[in-house]
């Protein structure tokens, strides 16, 4: 796998800011959500989990991926000596 370590900061942005949304569908009701979140509805007073669950694993995975481009180029090498 080739280590791209431009993907670094973009990945870990995203993370960061999945990880806003999940806290919004967690913590406000779905009529308090801004109105171009999935989910929202006018007037509602229940919570979307799923939704914060979902964006929360999504935000994992953008750590992880940026955690993986961090890994150092000359690994293989030094492993084979």
């Amino acid at each position: 796998m080739t280590k791209n370590r431009r993907l670094i900061l973009p990945a870990v942005l995203a993370g960061i800011a999945l990880l806003v949304v999940a806290a919004l569908y967690l913590a406000e009701a779905a009529g308090d959500l801004p109105s171009f979140f999935p989910g929202h509805e006018a007037g509602s007073g229940r919570h979307h989990v799923k939704h914060g669950i979902a964006a929360a694993a999504v935000a994992a995975a953008c750590f992880v991926v940026a955690w993986f481009q961090t890994e150092p180029k000359s690994r293989r090498g030094a492993a084979a000596a």
